[in-house]
């Protein structure tokens, strides 16, 4: 007997016949003789609703933070009652609970909370006794008893910590896709399922613009040794597998394609290349509470540099506000910025022992006439800027380009050597 814990998102519960269809997920889970816990998010549109609810109450006024977490959480809440009536209904015994009744306790950064203990004993007292467990997903309790959320896909954290509190065999995320691709199949028809992936990878798809798991659920589940499976609820199929890498398999050269489009990128050219001038520049961007991203410097010219950076999209106009000003306090001379632009990435545990990825990678946008404007690199991760109108052009040609598109077992050409 194995113990499962299974999320189900907002899509998969967007009514009650789909509740239904998680209910019978679960049954045919326990009815295996595994005992089984499963985490719910709300309704699809359920959050939207609620948060322009907020908005209206406090009248353009940002809700406050405390009590829009209290609002926010009912979501869930309606939901694990529904899907706990419709298994008391389908003859299963059936328990559910709220973060804050299992006690999920995280700390009290209300609307991006993190978890910081679980009381798991409640849940392990039901599943001795046969019950399935419902369990509120993306919410939680501080120490003061206020009613905390995760963020945006916490409950895929709700999921992953629980199952490493339980010591689970396995945490299957449930979502409308039916598993990991090598990049999105509404841009590339060809991209194929991947059986099996590590966290080391789908940890960089995700901070990299794929939205299959949240960065944080997969952090967790590397962490505490989660192995996470990626399944379809409308579908029937093996999912994808992440798991820590095989010694005794060969990895793939690279195992997918990632992009993103909310990109903006800022430049100030014409400042003193001296020590400290990149933390003159970033620190006022940073204490603005704005993620930095890709960062290039130019080489030094006649005692001047130019400097370039991206942020989210959204976060634009506040940066490129206080790029200005710092500009005048160091007299550089131009600012400008760009906001059609992409992030497109190629990730693979393989390139760790393979040369000539970043080559291929570049001949395969040039041979399309696709200029790079900025390129980052890690082990196993190689990133380009580049123009928006380009994006599927680009995934196109890299995911051709890397054989991505041929069937299993497919030779690609890199760099002089052949890669099986």
């Amino acid at each position: 007997m194995a113990l499962i814990v299974q999320k189900y998102g907002g899509s998969s519960v967007g009514s009650i016949e789909r509740i239904e269809r998680v209910a019978q997920k679960a049954i045919a889970t326990r009815e295996a003789g595994h005992d089984v816990v499963v985490v719910v998010s709300a309704m699809k549109g359920e959050t939207d609703r609620l948060m322009e609810l907020a908005r209206g109450a406090a009248q353009k006024q940002n809700p406050p933070p405390r009590e829009l977490d209290l609002l926010l959480s009912t979501g869930e809440q309606a939901t694990i009652a529904l899907l706990t009536m419709v298994l008391q209904r389908m003859g299963h015994s059936a328990r559910c609970y709220t973060g804050a009744q299992v006690r999920i306790l995280t700390d009290n950064a209300f609307t991006k909370a993190r978890i910081l203990d679980i009381d798991a004993e409640p849940i392990d007292e039901d599943l001795k006794v046969g019950r399935i467990v419902v369990v509120a997903g993306f919410q939680g309790v501080d120490e003061n008893g206020s009613i905390t959320t995760l963020g945006r896909g916490g409950s895929d954290t709700t999921a992953v910590a629980l199952a490493a509190a339980l010591n689970a065999d396995e945490c299957q995320i449930y979502t409308d896709v039916d598993g990991v691709y090598t990049t999105d199949p509404r841009v590339v028809p060809k991209a194929r399922r991947l059986e099996r992936i590590t966290f080391e990878e789908m940890l960089e798809l995700a901070s990299l613009g794929s939205k299959v798991l949240q960065i944080r659920a997969v952090e967790f589940a590397g962490k505490y040794h989660v192995p996470l499976r990626v399944l379809s609820t409308f579908e029937e199929g093996p999912g994808t597998l992440i798991t820590y890498e095989d010694e005794d398999m060969e990895e793939p050269l690279i195992s997918g394609i990632a992009f993103n489009r909310d990109e903006a990128k800022l430049s100030i050219l014409g400042v003193p290349d001296k020590p400290g001038i990149a933390a003159h520049i970033l620190g006022p961007v940073s204490n603005a509470n704005i993620e930095v991203d890709m960062i290039v410097q130019n080489i030094s010219n006649e005692g001047l540099t130019d400097f370039t950076f991206t942020v989210h999209k959204n976060d634009y106009e506040k940066a490129m506000g206080i790029l200005e000003k710092t500009a005048k306090e160091l007299g550089a001379r131009e600012v400008f910025g760009d906001t059609k632009i992409v992030k497109l990435s190629l990730v693979g545990v393989g390139m760790r022992s393979h040369a000539g990825v970043a080559s291929t990678m570049f001949s395969a946008l040039a041979n399309e006439g696709i200029n790079i404007q900025m390129i980052s690199t890690s082990e196993i991760k190689i990133s380009t800027v580049i123009d928006d109108k380009y994006l599927e052009l680009g995934v196109r040609a890299l995911h051709s380009a890397f054989g991505l598109d041929a069937e299993e077992g497919a030779q690609v050409k890199v760099e002089g050597e052949t890669v099986d």
